[in-house]
This record gives structure tokens, C-alpha cells and sequence, in this order.
């Protein structure tokens, strides 16, 4: 256990270097167009990403899962890997083609077929990347992972910036991906040298493993992407624009603060699965109390300061987005309280559960995004979604107590303590916004922003400290956290202690 919890936080480590440094890029990245482009701009271009997103879920193979979870697999596997996702590449860039009329016809944009045309070809370049990648994924080893996300983000946001600047056009975004794509293919290679020779020998093998996590993924994307069609259908591009941008920003926080611990479980409970001494639900447990302890307060915190972020950095034409923010970064962070579920059913292979809980959420959640589009148009979509996510959290705890035998209780139980503090994080903020300044002035909006993070941050930090030390210092996530924090500094100490010696 030891040794595994090592090499998690040699790669939490690196990942957390990578999830911030492109967290801030690409914020960076979505501040600096949002000033140069329009609302409608990024509707045309989230329009073509819905249908690619679509297209891609139906005809995921689930490759990486495959070999992350195969206990010894070879060349001829990557050969089929490679084999199978160039093959896929190739059908979703056709199917982008054959779809791209009628798309225009159903949402009455004849700029839409070019940008689908363009998704096709980055599509393409997307799936010809190395497997080999994946298997130092399998081996708890992250430092390429940090290489190929971090380039790919920094170059797509200078091209994307370049090309906005010049032109002020949509195609700034397309652009921008097809550029970070074709850095991806090329990193890939560096740091994981690999020599595809086509082959379909254990193309049945990775079927039979990823089918149920292929339905899953439709399912999951549709349930993701139906609200972007039914907005831009019966909205507009501008609402699709403040809807999709909002839905960015709202999300980006809980996932960038989190990413560096999910991307590590899966490969981590798949080495502790077949232990029969508790260790995987022990694993869990401490995982996801860790997990929502670091997502609380950021996607709270989001949620708080949605409107002041808005409006200095990106202008008051970009106010109809706050409501979206508001309600989506709030019910993102609270439903990462059963957000593990994913990577632990990946890793036991029982996947075909995931595919229920998709089509649960997906019943409950189409109709209310529906019915919330008809009552309160843009903000009534934001509000149905914010509803239907907390509903959905029982979905994913449902999983968990199938696989592991952890009642409900006793999976919220850890975590009491983090939404305890939330509260008083979210009473601090309230009640100090009137002694905050609130002028238009960008000297007093920079305070007023600094401000209510400063006083949610210690609020949060000092409410989750005082109940630990009150509670007599429990084993939690906050003692996980001291752990993790101390073998990263006793890593780095000694490699530097050894260099000066």
C-alpha cells in the first residue's frame, strides 16, 4: 500500500503541475476571447463541438481503459489500439462530413458545415496519436501526461489569441484546436516512441470490455450535450454562447482542482482490487472525503464570486452567463461526492453498472432541462440542470455501494465536515459583501474580488481545521492531505539533499 501511495503522489504531483498550469492557460485563454470575440462566435463554434462530442461518444472504444485494465498487454495490443483508433478517427471525420448539411438546415447556419469540416481533420490528427502513452499512464507514471496537456493547452491558446486578434472571427477558436491537436499527435511520439504496424488480432478482447463503457459514454454525452442542441435550436447562437462559456467556467474549478486525484485512482484501485483485506474500499473512502474536501471551496467559491469575475474581466456583455455559472459551479462541486464512482467501476470492470447510472440520469435529466427551457429560457435550462445534478448524486452512490458494500450514510459520512465548512464559507462571503467596496472603478472591482476569495479561503480552511481539532484530529482528508504534503516535500528534500552531497 505503501509503495502505491508513493508513486500516487509522485503522480498527483505531476498532474496537479499540469492541471494548473493549463487550468490557467486556459482561463487565460477564455478571458482573452471572450474580450475579442462575440457571444454568437462561441455559439457557432459550440454548436460543432456538440456534434463532434456526440459523434465521438457513440463510437468510443475506450481504449486507454482497456490497456490500463489488461493485466499484460503487448505490442500486438497497441498495434490494435492504434489500429482501432485511427479506424474510429476516420469514421467520425466521414460521419462529421455526411452531417454537416443537415446540420445546417436544422439550425438555420450556413457557417456551421466549414467548422464541422475543420473538426473533421482535427479528428483525424486526434486519433493517430501513441498508445504507449496509456501504459505509462498503467504504471502510475505522469510526467508525459503533464508534457503533452501542458504543451498542447499553450500552444492552442497562442494560436487561438493570434488568430483572434488578426481576425476577430470564429475561427479563432478552430484554430486553436486544431493547432493543440496536432502538438498532442506530435508529443505523443517524443515521449512515448512508438512504431504502429495496422493489425486487429484483440480487436474482440478490448470490445468485450469496453462495449458497456461505449453506451455509457453515448448516453453520458448526449445527457451533456442535449441542452447546447436544444439552445441553439430554439434560443440562438448568442444564448448557446453565454451558455456555453458559463458551463466552461463553472465546471473548470471543481475539474482542475480535483483532475490531479481522479486521473490517479483509476490505475490505483485497479492495483488494489483483488486485495481481500479492505484495502480498495479503504482506498475509496479516504479518496473521495480527500476529493470533495479540495472540491467544496473552489466550486463554491466560483459560484460566490461569479458576478464580480464576470464583470471585470470579461465585460458586462458577458452578464447573461452569470446565472449559468452561479448554478452549475455550485452542483459541480457537491456532486463530487460520489464522483469516484467512475474510476472505481472502471477499474473492477464491472462498467455495465456506469451505463445504468447514465440512462438514469439521462431520464431524469433531459425533461427537466426541457421543461426548465420552457418556463425560464436560459436561466431556467441553468437552474433544471443545478436541480437534476443533485438529484443524480444517488446515482453515482448507488454504484458505490454495489461494488464495495458502503452504505450511503457511510459514504457521506467523511465528508461532513467539508460541507460543514462550505456553509460557513458561504455565510462569510454574504455577510461581508457590505462592508466590501462596490464601486465600477477597476481598482475597487480587483479589491472586491481579492477580497471575497481572501475571506472564503480563511473561512473554509478555518472552519475545516477547527472541527478536525475539536473532533481530536480524526484519520481524514485532512490527515491524507498533511500525508501527501509531507512525502512531497520529503521527495523533493532528499533529491536535493542528495545533489548536494
Amino acid at each position: 500500500m505503501d509503495g502505491i501511495k508513493g508513486r500516487l503522489a509522485k503522480g498527483a504531483a505531476w498532474i496537479t503541475a499540469a492541471r494548473l498550469i493549463t487550468n490557467l492557460l486556459g482561463l487565460v485563454s477564455t478571458l482573452v476571447l471572450a474580450r475579442l470575440l462575440t457571444p454568437g462566435d462561441f455559439g457557432i463554434v459550440a454548436l460543432g463541438w456538440t456534434v463532434l462530442a456526440i459523434l465521438n461518444s457513440v463510437t468510443e472504444i475506450s481504449i486507454g481503459a482497456v490497456l490500463i485494465h489488461h493485466p499484460n498487454p503487448t505490442k500486438e495490443h497497441l498495434d490494435t489500439a492504434w489500429t482501432l483508433s485511427a479506424v474510429r478517427a476516420a469514421a467520425v471525420a466521414a460521419m462529421l462530413m455526411v452531417v454537416a448539411m443537415p446540420a445546417e438546415s436544422a439550425f438555420a447556419e450556413p457557417r456551421l458545415p466549414p467548422v464541422l469540416a475543420a473538426l473533421a481533420i482535427s479528428t483525424l490528427i486526434g486519433g493517430l496519436g501513441s498508445p504507449r502513452r496509456i501504459l505509462l499512464t498503467r504504471d502510475l507514471v505522469f510526467w508525459q501526461q503533464f508534457l503533452v496537456e501542458v504543451s498542447q493547452k499553450l500552444v492552442g491558446l497562442i494560436v487561438s489569441a493570434v488568430f483572434a486578434f488578426i481576425f476577430k472571427s470564429y475561427w479563432a477558436l478552430v484554430a486553436g484546436t486544431l493547432a493543440s491537436d496536432f502538438t498532442g499527435l506530435v508529443i505523443s511520439y517524443i515521449v512515448a516512441p512508438f512504431r504502429p504496424k495496422p493489425g486487429l488480432r484483440h480487436w474482440r478482447e478490448m470490445f468485450g470490455y469496453s462495449i458497456w463503457l461505449t453506451l455509457a459514454q453515448a448516453i453520458n454525452t448526449l445527457n451533456w450535450r442535449f441542452d447546447h442542441l436544444l439552445i441553439g435550436a430554439f434560443l440562438g447562437k448568442t444564448p448557446l454562447g453565454y451558455y456555453s462559456v458559463g458551463d466552461n467556467l463553472a465546471a473548470m474549478p471543481t475539474r482542475e482542482a480535483i483532475a490531479p486525484l481522479t486521473s490517479v485512482l483509476f490505475p490505483a484501485f485497479a492495483h488494489v482490487k483483488n486485495r481481500d483485506d479492505g484495502g480498495l474500499e479503504k482506498v475509496y473512502q479516504s479518496s473521495q472525503a480527500l476529493v470533495t474536501m479540495i472540491a467544496l471551496p473552489v466550486g463554491v467559491g466560483m459560484a460566490l464570486i461569479a458576478e464580480p469575475l464576470v464583470r471585470l474581466t470579461m465585460t458586462d456583455k458577458w452578464l447573461p452567463a452569470v446565472i449559468v455559472i452561479q448554478a452549475l459551479s455550485a452542483v459541480f462541486a457537491i456532486q463530487t461526492l460520489g464522483s469516484l464512482a467512475q474510476p472505481l467501476a472502471m477499474a473492477t470492470g464491472d462498467t455495465r453498472l456506469l451505463f445504468k447510472r447514465d440512462v438514469q440520469a439521462f431520464v431524469l435529466r433531459v425533461p427537466s432541462v426541457v421543461v426548465g427551457l420552457w418556463l425560464g429560457g436560459l436561466a431556467g435550462v441553468a437552474i433544471a440542470r443545478a436541480v437534476a445534478g443533485v438529484i443524480g448524486i444517488f446515482f453515482n452512490l448507488q454504484v458505490v455501494r454495489q461494488l464495495t458494500g458502503i452504505g450511503y450514510l457511510a459514504q457521506v459520512r467523511p465528508n461532513l465536515r467539508s460541507l460543514a465548512s462550505a456553509g460557513v464559507m458561504i455565510a462569510a462571503v454574504l455577510v461581508s459583501r457590505s462592508a466590501l467596496p462596490s464601486g465600477v472603478e477597476t481598482s475597487e472591482m480587483i479589491l472586491n474580488l481579492a477580497s471575497q476569495i481572501a475571506i472564503g479561503a480563511i473561512a473554509f480552511a478555518g472552519a475545516q481545521l477547527l472541527q478536525w481539532n475539536l473532533m481530536r484530529r480524526p484519520v481524514g482528508p485532512e490527515t491524507e492531505l498533511i500525508a501527501l504534503g509531507k512525502r512531497l516535500l520529503m521527495g523533493r528534500g532528499a533529491r536535493l539533499l542528495g545533489r548536494w552531497a
